[in-house]
């Protein structure tokens, strides 16, 4: 089922409605960022996060009234959608962007943003059945600076690692640093398990700073798995006994081979029960 509308800048409107000009700074420019979230029975999950992160990108950003944006807003929002698509359980994406005249340099900086629903039949987080083959895309490194962690609208790299994917038949990549170092995967952050002892690339790696990322991390230390934030180099994938990939759509998914390579998948199993406790 398709959703039949969306909220365009607080009003409801039908879905297919031709709303942005061709002046619009996010087609443009890519000014703006996005947050994806997760919906479960009507609810928004983890909607505090969500806004925190949210805020504090649009205030990195410069862009106007991100104090608006906060978790009461999100989540009015989001169960507003809800009940006029009549959809219980979906993905949604809220875009904000910069609403302004002008080339690259903005005559303003007033917030526009939209908010879309997709359905999803799911009532919990699932572990994926089959887990993903996995290989490092190499061709652009990711750059390490304070944008690097914020969900920007400008997504070419992880358009041109989709590219590769496809091409290569794989179900998903690894995203290097411009240090060479893992950063994260094409619409995920990543945790290795290795020698017992959890890992994933640290905030100052480049990766995004995932909403997910920061629940599984608080869930490994309240079950005493011990979890560090690390400079990781993709050597670790060879060794690795375990590895997975998160974020706020789909929860934890595991990886079941990196070339030769094959993983298991204990540790996500332990995290997928206690995340959906949550």
């Amino acid at each position: 089922m398709t959703p039949v509308f969306i909220n365009f800048n607080g009003e409801i409107l039908p879905a297919d409605s031709k709303l942005l000009t061709v002046s619009n700074r996010a087609f443009r420019y890519g000014d703006g960022l996005f947050e994806s979230m997760r919906l479960m029975k009507g609810q928004l999950k983890f909607a505090e996060m969500h806004a925190d992160r949210l805020q504090r990108g649009m205030k990195a950003l410069k862009i106007d009234g991100y104090s608006q944006m906060d978790a009461w807003f999100l989540k009015e929002k989001a169960e507003d959608l809800s009940r006029r698509n009549k959809v219980k359980h979906g993905r949604l994406r809220l875009t904000v962007y910069r609403n302004s005249e002008g080339l690259y340099t903005p005559t303003q900086n007033k917030m526009g943003w939209c908010l879309e629903l997709t359905p999803v039949d799911e009532p919990r987080y699932f572990l994926n059945e089959k887990g993903l083959i996995m290989d490092i895309y190499e061709e652009l490194p990711k750059p390490t600076n304070y944008l690097s962690n914020i969900k920007t609208c400008n997504s070419l790299i992880y358009v041109m690692a989709g590219l590769y994917k496809t091409q290569n038949k794989l179900d998903d990549v690894f995203l290097l640093n411009q240090n060479g170092n893992l950063c994260e995967a094409g619409s995920s952050n990543i945790f290795i398990w290795y020698k017992n002892h959890l890992y994933t690339p640290a905030l100052s790696e480049g990766c995004v700073e995932g909403v997910m990322r920061q629940v599984i991390i608080n869930i490994a230390k309240q079950n005493n798995i011990p979890v560090t934030e690390a400079q990781i180099s993709p050597d670790i994938l060879y060794e690795a006994e375990e590895v997975f990939l998160t974020n706020a759509g789909r929860g934890i998914q595991c990886v079941m081979g990196f070339g030769v390579r094959r993983y298991f998948n204990e540790i996500s199993k332990v995290l997928v029960e206690e995340l959906n406790k949550l």
